[in-house]
């Protein structure tokens, strides 16, 4: 009688140790500080973080080089700047942009880079709605970036990466690619294993909580990796449902892919809805914080295989488009 006890103890007592270990893995995202990152980058302060006025989006640079340097991240041009700089000509004005990188060094992969990105550009000020006139693109993409931040604060913490990790905010998506196209052409594609873009995760994506989609699944297994790592959690990612719109096309993702790398963008917006897309009304009141944890969570914990080097994703045909 008393072995049967003690066998039955022994088995709650494993299986409260195994329940407790799965819970420790999922990585813990502080709600309040993912906001305060959020609010702070689509407040009317930014005035709408438009790459043609200089003031606006480098106020927003300096916001995300100083989050950078919170966490504890090295700078990407000899250690000494997050920034990487660039000239464009426009329409004959000369203008000096720049995208905001921060660095975790790989443990024993150094030379291999994997990348976290979004774009903290958006479209400035548009004509009033009421007494509305910046577009302080929220969702668009205040929300990737501040998951971005928050990605890199985990990954600090977890002190796991073999490999090296880099965190790019993007400028002059909205024009055109710009950053991600001079980045892309600096950057020895060879040493890039894979990209993550993240594109609009303030809204509960149509598949519902805990959810989210990337786009241009089948183009390499990096989309199947994620799917495998989340298994048996309450996380789920899809392919790209709006293969109509060309989403794979539409953001970041694509400079790097001309290079070969498996580069896609993950995202929930529901693109075919969504009203607020470019308006005066994409706000942080429309958005889900929760949401953006979730997809922080889920990005943690799907791109661990490849973040530690266990895993790495097949190669994208070049020159796709």
């Amino acid at each position: 009688m008393k072995n049967k006890i003690y066998t039955i103890f022994t088995l709650i007592l494993l299986s409260a140790i195994l329940s407790c270990k799965g819970q420790s893995s999922e990585p813990i995202v502080d709600i309040k500080e993912t906001q305060r990152i959020l609010k702070t980058l689509a407040s009317d302060d930014m005035r709408g973080r438009n790459v043609l006025v200089p003031e606006d989006i480098n106020r927003a640079a300096m916001f995300i080089a100083k989050e950078f340097a919170k966490i504890g991240l090295k700078g990407f041009e000899g250690d000494t700047s997050y920034y990487q700089e660039f000239e464009k000509r426009y329409k004959g004005r000369r203008l000096n942009l720049k995208n905001v990188i921060g660095v975790l060094p790989g443990k024993k992969r150094p030379n291999e880079f994997v990348v976290f990105s979004a774009h903290y550009d958006h479209i400035g000020i548009l004509p009033a709605i009421g007494q509305d006139s910046i577009a302080n693109g929220a969702d668009d993409n205040a929300s990737g970036v501040s998951a971005m931040i928050q990605l890199a604060k985990i990954f600090k913490n977890q002190n796991a990466n073999e490999r090296t990790l880099l965190f790019v905010a993007f400028t002059g998506e909205e024009v055109g690619f710009w950053g991600s196209e001079y980045f892309s052409d600096k950057v020895n594609a060879k040493n890039i294993v894979a990209m993550l873009n993240l594109e609009m995760i303030g809204k509960e994506s149509k598949f519902g909580k805990n959810t989210a989609y990337i786009t241009g699944f089948r183009f390499s297994d990096l989309g199947k990796i994620m799917q495998n790592h989340l298994k048996n959690t309450k996380f789920m990612l899809y392919e790209d449902p709006y293969t109509t719109q060309q989403l794979f096309y539409r953001s970041d993702n694509m400079p790097l892919v001309k290079k070969g790398i498996p580069a896609h963008t993950l995202s929930t917006v529901q693109i075919n809805k969504d009203e607020t897309y470019h308006t005066v009304k994409d706000e942080v009141e429309q958005l889900d914080v929760d949401n953006i944890a979730g997809v922080i969570k889920m990005v943690a914990i799907g791109m661990s295989g490849i973040v530690s080097g266990e895993e790495t994703p097949t190669r994208i045909k070049a020159n796709r488009r």
